[in-house]
């Protein structure tokens, strides 16, 4: 078949859509843009961590539908599992897979496009956890695919997301992943090492490591994750590797010593969520830090690899009881203390199902979207002040492949965007270059 895929949400995501991808692919499968007069099936792996995002995923089933009326829709990802009964209820879709059936979904289009009916071996178990998902936790050691399911991306020539963990414990009192992700868990570092090095084979030089709770690595395997970071380093083939996310906590003194002093691979830029700078809100979230243990952990990443390390910080704008005090001591936090690179806002969303969604002094959507907008603003000054700080000195960029208006777009290690005229001869390659004015793309400029 000409299979159309749609992915929403993170980069976790990406890389299991490229999975499925290039496994169809290899059974003969062809791969199309979704709104192709080709697309014979579509392929949604969908988003759940707003209600928002829920939305989107269903609208999107509906506009494929419209475009295609005769090709069925196989869905999948966090509101698969979450809302699947919504999504099977609309037109076009022919299954909706749930967390613990990723592993079937390959064989099951695959037998489908036969016409094979009975196409899927579930257990009863299986469908009691698919259909439990407030209980992901108690579900998660009877489903038979409960382990992690393994993936990496592979639809740049630049750069890879791999897949190291997934699921969390973590149960923040906000959030919806644990249950639509199961606990935490991860393959063994022996078979992670072996994708990095498939990934290596085909030319590609930047791996981002990815996970639900990337830091938590090891759970499963009797391993952690500096022994994974170390093992990588290894990898023939691969210059350079990024951390998607971290937990403050996971976030420990020895790896990033080592990062700073030991490893040319691992790069100066870190995803860090806060979420709020207040105390209060942080015990009302079930963050495991404080404000001064957040504080104290980006002092030792800039006291150990000086003030060029990025650091890219994810912030909730209006948890419940989150009063004008509470959001200015978040603003004063970031603006003096932690002072990062790029802040990364969500406004609260609530989520059926978790304890926040039930407390009360919910805040007003009005106040959340003028937080959002004071904090959009921040931003744009600290992510200003970041740059300029870069001008003047030398970097290296691996640049894309991607030829856009005439230009080409790569990132240094610090994760500064940098254009240049497009040169075929300079893509996927290192480059050394002076940051100035002229070269720097800033944000928004380039989609």
């Amino acid at each position: 078949m000409n299979i159309a895929y749609l992915t929403l949400g993170c980069k976790l995501n990406y890389a299991e859509s490229s999975t499925y991808e290039r496994e169809l692919e290899k059974l003969g499968h062809r791969s199309v843009s979704w709104n192709s007069a080709e697309a014979e099936a579509f392929l949604v792996n969908t988003c759940s961590v707003t209600e928002h995002s829920d939305k989107k995923c269903r609208n999107i089933v509906r506009k494929l539908h419209r475009l295609a009326p005769t090709a069925p829709i196989f869905v999948c990802g966090c509101s698969a599992q979450l809302r699947k009964e919504s999504l099977e209820a609309l037109d076009g879709v022919v299954r909706v897979f749930g967390a613990w059936e990723k592993g079937e979904i390959v064989r099951y289009i695959q037998n489908y496009n036969q016409g094979v009916q009975a196409c899927t071996s579930q257990s009863t178990s299986a469908q009691a956890c698919e259909n439990r998902p407030t209980n992901a936790t108690a579900c998660d050691a009877e489903c038979p695919n409960s382990a992690m399911f393994k993936a990496y991306s592979s639809g740049e020539r630049t750069r890879s997301f791999l897949k190291v963990q997934d699921g969390c414990d973590y149960k923040c009192h906000y959030c919806t992943v644990p249950y639509a992700r199961g606990e935490s868990r991860n393959a063994p570092i022996a078979d992670i090492i072996s994708q990095a090095r498939e990934i290596a084979q085909t030319g590609i030089q930047e791996i981002v490591l990815t996970g639900v709770n990337t830091g938590d690595f090891g759970k499963t395997t009797n391993e952690s994750f500096f022994d994974l970071l170390k093992a990588l380093e290894e990898v023939e083939g691969i210059e350079r590797y990024r951390i998607s996310s971290i937990e403050p906590n996971l976030l420990t003194e020895e790896i990033i010593d080592w990062i700073a002093s030991s490893s040319h691979k691992f790069l100066p830029h870190f995803h860090i969520p806060l979420q709020s700078g207040s105390d209060d809100i942080l015990s009302a979230m079930g963050r495991r830090y404080s404000q001064a243990d957040f504080a104290h952990k980006i002092a030792y990443i800039r006291q150990k690899m000086g003030e060029d390390v990025f650091l890219g910080i994810d912030v909730i704008v209006g948890f419940p009881g989150e009063s004008d005090a509470h959001f200015q001591e978040t603003y004063q936090f970031l603006k003096e203390i932690i002072r990062p690179a790029f802040i990364h806002l969500f406004p609260y969303s609530k989520r059926p199902g978790t304890p926040a969604a039930t407390m009360k002094n919910q805040v007003q959507d009005r106040l959340k979207t003028d937080r959002v907008a004071e904090l959009e603003a921040l931003c744009k000054r600290l992510h200003r002040d970041f740059i300029e700080k870069q001008i003047g000195q030398t970097r290296t960029v691996l640049f894309e492949s991607s030829d856009k208006n005439g230009f080409m777009y790569g990132f240094t290690e610090n994760y500064i965007k940098i254009k240049a005229p497009y040169d075929a001869r300079l893509v996927n390659r290192m480059v050394s270059m002076r940051i100035n004015k002229e070269n720097i793309c800033h944000e928004g400029e380039e989609a």
